[in-house]
Formats: structure tokens, C-alpha cells, sequence
């Protein structure tokens, strides 16, 4: 397949359906929509990141939409990429890490945070299933979201219980969200 007809095939970091099924490309094997299995596998990884952290999943899923690598236009999603979105969701980010620094932070698995958690997941999975395959996307985004929850849970509570206290711990889910949320950004163009 020529480098030309593989750039229309991949317009905007997503795939068309159509050209999809018009160029086979062997290295991307359809599931059984004829949509391409990785963008379930990315909504599923980025609803993990909205578990360990609610902000980060958006905020990066907001700055691939603004720079052009996810797109969203013409969905109701595109709000996420507006000049002015991924900046705000950069605030709560970072509010987010410092307020789960707080002893008084209550745990994510009561209703409140799990369920914003949930459609944190839920969104950005949407967002990464674009127009094609965006209830696909939001499903594995929210079944990401409960196992990033119930998961980031369990592996701060050994953590922190390894370490004596808390703070490194949450140090460390921290990194590792930023980083998943990085690598998956990466991985959309």
C-alpha cells in the first residue's frame, strides 16, 4: 500500500469505515463490525487512566483533540477540542493531584468519585471511538474506568502499605497515570 493512500486511510487519527473496507491493511486486523479492534483496546486503556485519576484521562484526550491528532469535529464531542478546553481540564488535573494528597480526599470507590470516574471513562472512550464506533468506545471506556478504579484501588492500597504511607504511593499512581495517558495519546495518530 502506498504511503498516500495509507495517509487517507489514517485522516485525523482515526479510521473511515468505508476506506477501511476499500484498503486492507494486514497490520490492523477489523473486528467483527469491520471496525478496527485497537480503537476498543484504546478506549478501554484511556477508561483505565479516568480510574486511576479522573482528570487525566480528559485532559489528554483534550489536548490530542486541540492538536489535531483525534478528531472530533462534528460530534458533541468536539468541545474537547477547543482552544480553551484542554487548559481547563489541565487545572483540575492538577487540582486533582494535589487534593488526593489530602488526608481528608474520600476514597474513589464511594459513589461519587466512582461514578465520575465512570463517565470520565465513559466520555473519553467515546471520544477515541470518534464517530464510527463512539457507544463501542464509551462501553470500553466505562468497563476501563471500573477496572483503573477497583484495580488503582487495590495496587495504592499494597503500595502504601510497602511503603508505610501514603504520599509515595500516590506519587507513583500519579506517574503511572500521566504516563498511560501519554503513551495512549502517542499511539492515536
Amino acid at each position: 500500500m502506498s504511503e498516500q493512500s495509507r495517509v487517507g486511510l489514517r485522516r485525523n487519527g482515526r479510521y473511515s469505515l468505508k476506506t477501511f473496507a476499500q484498503f486492507s491493511d494486514s497490520t490492523r486486523a477489523p473486528n467483527v463490525a469491520g471496525y478496527p479492534s485497537h480503537v476498543y483496546s484504546h478506549a478501554l486503556l484511556i477508561g483505565i487512566v479516568a480510574g486511576l485519576r479522573t482528570f487525566t484521562a480528559p485532559t489528554a484526550i483534550s489536548l490530542a483533540a486541540w492538536s489535531g491528532r483525534l478528531a472530533l469535529k462534528g460530534s458533541w464531542l468536539a468541545f474537547l477540542g477547543h482552544s480553551w478546553t484542554p487548559w481547563i481540564f489541565v487545572l483540575l488535573a492538577l487540582g486533582e493531584f494535589v487534593g488526593d494528597q489530602l488526608p481528608s480526599t474520600p476514597s474513589r470507590t464511594v459513589p461519587m468519585q466512582f461514578g465520575a470516574r465512570l463517565l470520565s471513562g465513559a466520555i473519553c472512550g467515546a471520544a477515541i471511538g470518534s464517530h464510527d464506533a463512539m457507544l463501542g468506545g464509551l462501553l470500553a471506556g466505562m468497563v476501563g474506568a471500573v477496572i483503573g478504579t477497583l484495580g488503582g484501588h487495590t495496587f495504592r492500597m499494597r503500595l502504601a502499605a510497602a511503603f508505610k504511607k501514603d504520599p509515595p504511593a500516590a506519587l507513583i499512581e500519579d506517574a503511572i497515570a500521566i504516563g498511560g495517558a501519554w503513551l495512549i495519546v502517542q499511539t492515536l495518530s
